[in-house]
């Protein structure tokens, strides 16, 4: 049995002795003065009932009152003395089965009800365990008594309570074993519950199946969705974790080339074998591992960098950065088309100069990489944004996996003999840029070509 268990066996037994403590002390202590006042209250509503009749009616219905009330009614001329009437009484309550041992009508009482005043009083009848509650009332010239006989009730209500006693201890045993039964049902699941969270913390990324319709489904129901996230998370960073490390190993290998050259040509120069040519590689080796700093600075930078948003023509750009590659294509035989029949309002609201950006990474890119020697361009509108595709022909000795060519120096092919291999910064920068800018983006390969995508939202001069 669980901790769980054992709590709310104790706490449900603890609240059923109380109950039962209660139970005991209100039958001991409160329900005699209960039953009498009960009685009084009866007794007093048919007194007041009765003294609305008439005499005559009183008289006559006498038994009849007696019958549906379950009462005893007497009656006596109140002319006669205290002594004779008292007598009168008496004997009349005794031939109706009420035999008193102590009863007497007072003198105090006699000038009460001269006054046309009721009086109510009890004689307890101790060896008789019973009271007999009456009320005196005067009607004309006679002395009505009106009584009820009350069982005493402390040795049923002791009988009573010992028998509750009984009852409660079998209750309390039937309630334990009632309350282990369902409360092992509520804990059971809980269980499979603490189970699962022990193995999240684990890196165990498992489920637990749960049918209760309450609280507890709903419980399990958030844990199996925190563990999917979780898992879902671990994944990714797992992912990352590998990128990091590919990413250390690439920009090693991207550093390591040229400071070996660099320290090659270093000890030519020593050992007096420089032909007037070393020192432009040294030169041009330590401007190659500069640009790669910066770019990698860059990409850092614009991660955190603040984005200046407002409104451009995104046509009138993308010209400029085809006049600026516009010798590079010519010097390579490269077509570029530009299909911009859907387009019906280039301008955008978006970081210029981030935006141009992603156009020159894009666009060279396409020139150092296509094999066919052509590069489409797409422009048009779609729902309220502004839709660029950029697509050339690509071919790959190897598969290639798509989803991982926005990271930082990830090589399309291990080698790094082939066309398409290089550090991957360019598609990085790229993909940090359209993020801030939450634009839909992404790649497609198909028939022999790559084409890559973006959107952004329109926002015209007027606006």
């Amino acid at each position: 049995m669980t901790k769980l268990n054992k709590k709310l066996i104790a706490r449900i037994s603890l609240v059923f002795i109380l109950v039962s403590l209660f139970s005991y002390g209100v039958n001991t202590f409160f329900l005699p003065q209960y039953l009498l006042y009960q009685k009084k209250h009866e007794l007093a509503a048919l007194t007041e009932q009765i003294l609305k009749m008439d005499t005559s009616q009183v008289l006559q219905e006498a038994q009849g009152i007696e019958e549906k009330y379950g009462v005893t009614i007497v009656y006596a001329p109140s002319a006669e003395n205290i002594d004779h009437l008292n007598q009168i009484i008496s004997d009349k309550l005794s031939k109706k089965g009420i035999t008193l041992s102590k009863f007497w009508i007072t003198e105090e009482s006699i000038a009460k009800l001269n006054e046309n005043n009721m009086v109510r009083k009890i004689y307890n009848q101790e060896k008789l365990k019973s009271s007999f509650l009456v009320t005196f009332m005067k009607k004309d010239a006679y002395l009505l008594v009106i009584g009820e006989s009350i069982s005493h009730s402390t040795d049923t209500l002791a009988i009573v309570n010992q028998f509750n006693v009984y009852l409660y201890i079998g209750g309390l045993l039937l309630l334990i074993l009632l309350s282990g039964l369902f409360t092992k049902q509520i804990v059971r699941p809980l269980t499979q519950i603490q189970e699962a969270a022990e193995g999240i913390s684990k890196l165990s990324f498992t489920k637990v199946h749960i049918h209760t319709g309450d609280e507890i489904e709903s419980l399990a129901l958030s844990i199996n969705q925190m563990s999917e996230k979780l898992e879902q998370a671990h994944r990714e960073l797992e992912h990352k974790n590998q990128n990091l490390r590919d990413f250390i190993a690439n920009i090693s290998h991207e550093l390591k080339t040229p400071l070996a050259l660099i320290k090659a040509y270093t000890s030519g120069i020593k050992d007096g074998l420089d032909d007037g040519t070393y020192l432009d590689v040294i030169g041009q080796q330590t401007d190659d591992i500069s640009g790669l700093v910066s770019k990698l600075l860059e990409l850092s930078k614009l991660q955190t960098d603040h984005y200046q948003m407002n409104s451009f023509d995104f046509q009138a750009l993308l010209h400029k950065i085809k006049e600026k590659h516009r010798i590079s294509v010519q010097q390579q035989h490269i077509q570029i088309s530009l299909n911009d029949s859907l387009l019906t309002d280039s301008w955008v609201f978006a970081d210029e100069q981030k935006i141009e950006m992603v156009l020159n990474n894009l666009i060279s890119n396409a020139i150092k990489y296509t094999t066919n020697g052509n590069i489409r361009m797409v422009m048009g509108n779609r729902e309220g944004q502004m839709y660029f595709s950029i697509a050339n022909g690509v071919e790959l000795a190897e598969p290639m996996k798509w989803d991982q060519v926005w990271e930082p120096f990830y090589v399309m092919e291990s080698s790094r003999s082939k066309q398409l291999s290089g550090t991957g910064l360019g598609l990085s920068i790229v993909r940090t840029i359209l993020q801030k800018h939450g634009s839909q983006f992404g790649l497609n390969v198909q028939n022999g070509e790559i084409e890559f995508y973006f959107t952004l939202p329109i926002h015209t001069k007027e606006q």
